[in-house]
């Protein structure tokens, strides 16, 4: 009687509601990239809160090191929950490796500007002494945020070219 016409269905929702929901990627967060990506997040946090702790306003080169900062930090945010949550599987039009290569390129690029205007704006005779620990603090910081930038822009290079995978692997087209 189940499949006569007619008949009340006794499951609620909808019979795609489980698949639909997201899985966290545990891989993700073991590999290189989502390692570097959790590290990027961290100490550009880092960076930006430093400076923005201290009297940035007053220099316009520090202006720089917060848009950097802060705008990195967002995408990187988002780049780090679409690929936990497995999302970037839903949009597979989109050549992801590419995008996250190119994204890392150019944030290492302005991370390198970033860090070395930080490093030179810094003034040991600040008439406010802990804006100068701050923004020294945030100047390494920087450095340490352009390097992880600089190695996921190697390993998403790697992931664009397919380089450590055998051919078996990067022929699967499974985009159901």
């Amino acid at each position: 009687m189940a499949g006569l016409p007619g008949t009340a269905r006794t499951r609620s929702g909808s019979p795609g509601a489980a698949a639909a929901l997201p899985a966290l990627d545990g891989a993700f967060l073991c590999s290189p990239l989502g390692g570097l990506m959790g590290a990027q997040a961290v100490l550009g946090l880092l960076v930006w809160a430093l400076i923005a702790d201290t009297t940035y306003h007053l220099h316009a080169a520090y202006g720089w090191v917060m848009f950097v900062s802060i705008f990195f930090w967002i995408v990187t945010v988002l780049f780090f929950v679409t690929y936990l949550l497995q999302l970037q599987l839903k949009f597979y039009v989109i050549p992801w490796p590419l995008v996250l290569m190119i994204f890392n390129a150019v944030a290492t690029v302005l991370y390198i500007t970033a860090f070395v205007t930080c490093a030179a704006a810094v003034q040991p005779t600040s008439w406010r002494q802990w804006d100068y620990n701050r923004r020294a603090a945030a100047s390494f910081f920087a450095c340490l945020t352009m390097i992880a930038y600089g190695a996921s822009t190697f390993f998403s290079f790697r992931a664009w070219k397919g380089l450590g995978s055998n051919a078996a692997t990067s022929q699967v087209t499974d985009h159901a």
